[in-house]
């Protein structure tokens, strides 16, 4: 090829590439547009590469995907952010494949070269774009565009500004769920770059309707951005339009049925059932939970005969918008709960964000009840996640308003009959402790500890367990002991092993409050217990966890309570039991020291190389290597290299593998030395 052909030939091999039948080679050549783009040059990258890009995405979505993201960061090789213009054309095609995640990458890519435009180049090309996406025929379009006015908005003209909102509003209500569920996930990043002014009329006006849209996936998202809003917002402004949203999804909610005046059946059919909801709302007042809506909200709209007239006796159709809103014709007010759980899932994410919002005074009276009947609601995903934020919440109320309002719920969640509530209530509650205070602890909060410490579901124990330090940080350890250790010493033979792991693993912790005496008496048994555990996970913990109370209470203590036990264990019948105590000695002998490690430590150590299973002698070879940086030269050299000698004769290749590793390490070091 001439010197001439050169240049061309990286753009050919992309088109050939490009066209070829093997995806790889095809996605190869679109990260290789860079490398290519070099080659070109800028202006040849603008007029050639550019362009065929842009007539070239019918393709497979993993090439398309892999050119939405090269050309994110494609400015410096099409001439710097003067030209960053060029790059609107694939994009914007690309943002309107049917694709999601490609789509998604196009979007991202769009809103990085669109924050590094100049202004003039925004209002000549970038908000445009956003126009005509907004225009699209097809919704995939009008989805892309709703994550591109943050980007657009600031830099237009006041004239410009106000078509956006216009813009911005109609796809909030457009007739594709998609776009109006784009449109609800984008407003917090399009509201924060509007005026305080139009924040107040047109955005919240836009969440007013999302929040009533009649599809619940529409609804969850307008909530997800409450707190991006409410942050936006004053205090006052926030109470005034967003808490009302919020305190509405959280409770049991109105809807508006007309009565069929034709049909003397259906009345009484309805006054039937509002006599019965009276009597279920006696009962509820005091059990505060039915099973039984449900059924009775069925009953209300299920017709006596046929289908149910919606037509008045005036003869007229009542006007009922196509979004399936009910209108304010004459009507009863059935209270039903909101359509889905999921929303109200999603109010008690964000409740307590919402909380700092709307400042104290609100907080109490409005979103606290709110609070609590999310921590009762009927679905247990819902209470997982109100309990989930219950220690949050507690923080930012005065102690008075958790223990009257939020302890009582909390008795009920621990004992509620979804074990996953149990267990995200378990996992927070202890963080209630220091709230609460150790007058409440003690009262209140203890008893619930005790209760979930023996709940069935191993997780519950679990999370209750791993938190134990905070509430000893509130009642003292001597409170501490007497009413939580007896559960404790329950627990370090549970039948499930994490659950024995999660004991041994806060025994230190324990032993460093409890002090030396206590600890002798009541968990030094259990400590050696869990040495011969059936599990190897928990024998090797266990092990580990004598390193640390030999830490925690020094060597003295260690040479009178570990060390003789741990080394009447050697003899051990079970193989995998002595193969632990090896474990243990190596642990211990770096924290006692090399005189205990010479005169009690390493003569088992020996002694266990004349065992007859191999996988004790490797064991014993690896031992023997830790031991050597603890002991004296005279000992290694004495003692320890005989016995490795030995080791390195045995049938058993391991064996022999070890101990001459071990070998080379007694090398290592008097070359070292």
């Amino acid at each position: 090829m001439s010197m001439v052909d050169e240049p061309l030939y990286p753009i050919a091999v992309l088109i050939d590439e490009l066209k070829n039948d093997d995806i790889q080679l095809r996605l190869n050549s679109i990260r290789r547009l860079s490398t290519i783009a070099r080659a070109l040059g800028e202006e040849r990258t603008r007029k050639e590469l550019i362009p065929f890009l842009s007539e070239n995405n019918d393709d497979d979505d993993e090439v398309l995907l892999a050119m939405a993201e090269e050309l994110g960061v494609f400015i410096p090789y099409v001439g710097g952010v003067e030209h960053a213009q060029v790059l609107l054309p694939p994009l914007e095609t690309l943002c309107t494949v049917e694709e999601t995640c490609v789509r998604d990458k196009a979007v991202e890519s769009l809103c990085r070269i669109g924050s590094q435009m100049r202004e003039s180049d925004l209002v000549d090309w970038f908000i445009p774009l956003v126009k005509r996406l907004a225009a699209g025929e097809w919704f995939t379009a009008r989805v892309s565009s709703c994550g591109l006015f943050h980007i657009a908005y600031p830099s237009a003209p006041e004239m410009l500004k106000t078509e956006l909102r216009s813009i911005y509003t109609q796809l909030c209500q457009d007739d594709m769920p998609m776009v109006r569920r784009s449109a609800a996930s984008n407003l917090g990043k399009f509201a924060a770059t509007v005026e305080p002014a139009h924040l107040k009329t047109d955005i919240m006006s836009i969440f007013e309707d999302l929040t009533q849209d009649d599809q619940d996936s529409v609804r969850l998202l307008a909530v997800e951005g409450c707190a991006a809003l409410g942050k936006l917002l004053e205090p006052q402004d926030c109470v005034a339009h967003i808490l009302p949203v919020i305190v509405n999804f959280s409770q049991v909610m109105s809807t508006l049925i007309p009565i069929m005046t034709g049909s003397l059946m259906t009345i009484e059919l309805i006054s039937s059932t509002l006599a019965t909801r009276q009597r279920m709302n006696n009962t509820l007042a005091t059990s505060n939970r039915s099973s039984t809506f449900a059924t009775h909200d069925k009953m209300c709209n299920t017709p006596t005969s046929g289908k149910m007239s919606d037509t008045p006796a005036n003869g007229k159709m009542n006007n009922t918008p196509a979004s399936g809103k009910m209108s304010n014709t004459p009507a009863i007010r059935l209270a039903i709960q909101d359509k889905s759980w999921r929303v109200r899932y999603m109010v008690a994410n964000q409740l307590y964000e919402l909380c700092e919002a709307v400042g104290p005074e609100p907080t109490r009276t409005d979103l606290v009840p709110a609070y609590v009947r999310l921590l009762r609601d009927n679905e247990a995903e819902v209470r997982i996640a109100a309990a989930g934020k219950v220690t949050k919440f507690c923080r930012i109320l005065n102690p008075e308003l958790a223990i009257q309002h939020i302890l009582p719920c909390v008795k009920e969640l621990s004992s509620d009959s979804s074990q996953h509530v149990r267990s995200a209530l378990a996992s927070v509650i202890m963080g209630m402790a220091p709230v609460l205070g150790k007058d409440a602890t003690i009262e209140q909060l203890l008893p619930i500890f005790l209760s979930l410490l023996k709940d069935e579901f191993p997780d519950v124990r679990l999370n209750i367990i791993s938190k134990l330090d905070q509430v000893n940080q509130v009642i003292g350890i001597d409170l501490l002991s007497q009413s939580l250790l007896p559960a404790i010493v329950e627990l370090a033979e549970d039948r499930h092993w994490r659950v024995r792991l999660a004991i041994i693993e806060y025994i230190p912790l324990l032993a460093s409050q409890l002090g030396v005496g206590f600890f002798d008496d009541k968990l030094g048994a259990l400590c050696m217990q869990w040495l011969q555990d059936k599990v190897y996970s928990i024998r090797d913990a266990a092990a580990n966890n004598l390193k640390r109370l030999a830490e925690e209470f020094g060597p003295e203590w260690a040479m009178q309570h570990i060390i003789p036990q741990v080394l009447d264990m050697v003899n051990n019948s079970h193989y995998l039991y002595r193969m632990t105590i090896l474990r243990a000695v190596s642990l211990l002998a770096p924290v006692m020291g090399s005189e205990i490690t010479c005169s009690k430590l390493l003569p088992a150590v020996i002694n266990a190389s004349k065992d007859r299973v191999p996988n004790i002698k490797f064991n014993v070879a690896k031992v023997l290597q830790s031991l050597i940086p603890i002991v004296d030269q005279s000992v290694v050299e004495k003692t320890i290299r005989p016995c490795l000698v030995e080791l390195s004769e045995d049938p058993d290749v391991d064996v022999r593998f070890f101990a001459n590793q071990a070998l080379q390490s007694i090398d290592n070091v008097m070359m070292s030395s």
